[in-house]
C-alpha cells in the first residue's frame, strides 16, 4: 500500500460511507472488521491487518467494494445473504483482489457506472439529449462514489475471482465458499427480476454483472486450490447477524411493495402499478418501461416557483432548458406546485414534470420524473398519493430485522416462510436468504435466517 494510495483511499473514505448510509455500528460491525482483516492481509498489500479498514455499510443494496489505500466495504443487505464466515470472507477477499491487480487503474474507459448516484444519472441522464443530457450526468453521476463503485470487464472478475480464491485457501477457508456466494448472488437476482417485473431498478443493477456465469467456474477453481483449512464457521456468523437491521432504515424511510413512508418526516406515497420502488440515502427511485421518477429533496425558501427552478438547475446546470408555466394545487391538504419541459432523449422525445410540496417555511421535496412524450399522466397517481402520515401511523412503522431460528422437527419452508415479514413472495424470499435454490427442503435442528419486524 503506497502513501499516494493511502492518501486517496482516506480522502474518499468518509464520502463513501456518507454515500451508502453511513457506517452500520454494533457487534455485527466489529465482526466483519476481524474477518474482512483477515482475509485483506493475505493479498500481501500489508502484511499488517491493522493497514486495512473495514466498514459494514448501513445500506440496503446488495453491495461490496475496496478502494486503494486498504479501505474495504460491504452493505449489511448483502452480508444478510450469505449464510457463512467463509462466503464473508469470499467477497471481501474478491473486492480486494480487484485493488491488488488495479482494476480500477486499467478499466475502459467506457465501464458502466455502477454507483447509486451514477447509474441513476444513467437512467435520467439519458433522457436528455445534447448538453442538457450530459449536465444531468455530471449532476447525478458526480459522486466521489462513481470514481470506485464500477463494473469490471469479464476477464477482471474472473482475475478477482481466482484472487479471492487463493485468499480464503490462504486464510483457512473453504475455497468453495466463492463459488456457493456466487451461486446466492444469482438467486437474488433472479428474485428482484421476479419482483420487479423482469426490470431490475437501477440500483439494484449489479456493479458485478452474471455472477451466474461465474458459479461453475468459480467451483472448478476452488477444487484446485490449495488451503491450509476448510473453515466455514456457519455458527459463528449466524450467531454475528442475528437482530440485524435489514431492508430500509426506517431513519432513511421505509418501501413496502410500493408505497414508500417516512416516520421522521411523516409523508408518504404509493408507485404507480408496474413501477419497482427503491430507496436510497440519495433518493426514492420509482422505475418501470413507461418511465423513471426521482423522490428527493433541496434548500426551500419558501418559494415553490424558485425551488422548482432550482430543481431543474440541480439537473441541467446552466444548459439552456426551461420549464413551462408553473401551476399551483393542493395534495391531500399540502401545498404543491408544478411544471413540465419537453426534451429529446436517445430513444424520442420525452416529457421531463418536477412536482414540489412545501412541508415547512423551510422545506419541501419534489418528484423529478421522465416519461416518453405524451405519456407524462403515468404519473399523475404518484403525485396525488403524496400524503401527511398521523403520529399513529409513524409511530407503527417498524425495522426488519434477521432472526436466526433452529427448525424444529414438524417445520417447514411453508411455514418457516410464512413467518417473513412480507405480504408477497415469501417463500421465495426465504429460500433465496438460505440458500435453498428452488426445491430444498428445511431440516429439523439446522439454523436459518428469518426476516421479521
Amino acid at each position: 500500500i503506497t502513501a499516494k494510495d493511502r492518501a486517496t483511499g482516506s480522502k474518499a473514505h468518509p464520502q463513501l460511507v456518507a454515500e451508502f448510509g453511513g457506517a452500520y455500528e454494533g457487534p455485527q460491525a466489529e465482526y466483519v472488521r476481524r474477518v474482512g482483516q483477515k482475509i485483506s492481509v493475505q493479498s500481501g498489500l500489508s502484511n499488517s491487518q491493522s493497514d486495512f479498514t473495514i466498514t459494514l455499510l448501513n445500506s440496503n443494496v446488495d453491495n461490496a467494494f475496496a478502494v486503494p489505500g486498504g479501505y474495504v466495504y460491504i452493505t449489511r443487505q448483502l452480508l444478510a445473504l450469505m449464510n457463512n464466515e467463509a462466503e464473508l470472507a469470499s467477497v471481501m477477499g474478491h473486492e480486494v483482489g480487484h485493488v491488488a491487480a488495479r482494476h480500477s487503474q486499467k478499466r475502459s474507459s467506457r465501464a458502466t457506472m455502477g454507483s447509486i448516484g451514477s447509474v441513476l444519472a444513467t437512467v435520467l441522464g439519458s433522457a436528455v439529449g445534447g448538453d442538457a443530457g450530459a449536465r444531468i450526468g455530471q449532476q447525478l453521476g458526480g459522486s466521489i462514489a462513481q470514481n470506485f463503485v464500477l463494473s469490471f470487464s469479464r476477464a477482471q472478475e474472473y482475475e478477482a475471482d481466482n484472487l479471492g480464491i487463493a485468499y480464503l485457501g490462504k486464510a483457512g477457508y473453504d475455497p468453495l465458499a466463492a463459488s456457493t456466494m456466487l451461486s446466492s448472488l444469482a438467486a437474488e437476482t433472479q428474485f428482484e427480476l421476479k419482483l420487479t417485473n423482469g426490470k431490475l431498478p437501477p440500483v439494484r443493477e449489479s456493479t458485478h454483472p452474471d455472477p451466474a456465469s461465474r458459479v461453475t467456474r468459480a467451483a472448478q477453481r476452488a477444487a484446485t486450490t490449495p488451503s491450509v483449512g476448510k473453515q466455514l464457521n456457519r455458527d459463528a456468523f449466524l450467531n454475528a447477524i442475528d437482530g440485524m437491521l435489514y431492508d430500509d432504515d426506517p431513519k432513511q424511510g421505509v418501501v413496502d411493495g410500493q408505497t414508500f413512508r417516512h416516520p421522521d418526516l411523516r409523508i408518504m406515497f404509493a408507485a404507480p402499478s408496474g413501477f419497482g420502488l427503491v430507496n436510497t440515502t440519495q433518493a426514492v427511485i420509482a422505475r418501470a418501461a413507461t418511465g423513471q421518477a426521482e423522490f428527493t429533496t433541496g434548500p426551500y425558501s419558501g418559494n415553490l416557483d424558485a425551488y422548482l427552478a432550482a430543481a431543474l438547475k440541480a439537473k441541467v446546470g446552466d444548459a439552456p432548458a426551461a420549464l413551462g408555466s408553473v401551476q399551483r394545487t393542493e395534495v391531500n391538504g399540502v401545498k404543491a406546485a408544478y411544471a413540465q419541459l419537453d426534451a429529446n432523449a436517445q430513444s424520442g422525445p420525452v416529457t421531463i414534470t418536477i412536482f414540489a410540496y412545501e412541508l415547512a417555511p423551510n422545506s419541501a421535496f419534489h418528484f423529478f420524473t421522465v416519461a416518453p412524450r405524451g405519456g407524462a399522466a403515468v404519473f399523475e397517481p404518484l403525485f396525488r398519493s403524496f400524503r401527511r402520515l398521523s403520529a399513529n401511523e409513524a409511530a407503527a412503522i417498524k425495522p426488519r430485522m434477521v432472526d436466526v431460528i433452529t427448525a424444529r422437527p414438524n417445520d417447514t419452508v411453508a411455514s418457516l416462510s410464512a413467518r417473513m415479514a412480507y405480504s408477497e413472495l415469501r417463500e421465495e424470499r426465504f429460500r433465496t436468504l438460505n440458500a435453498l435454490g428452488s426445491s430444498g427442503s428445511v431440516r429439523s435442528g439446522q439454523r436459518y435466517k428469518l426476516i421479521v419486524y
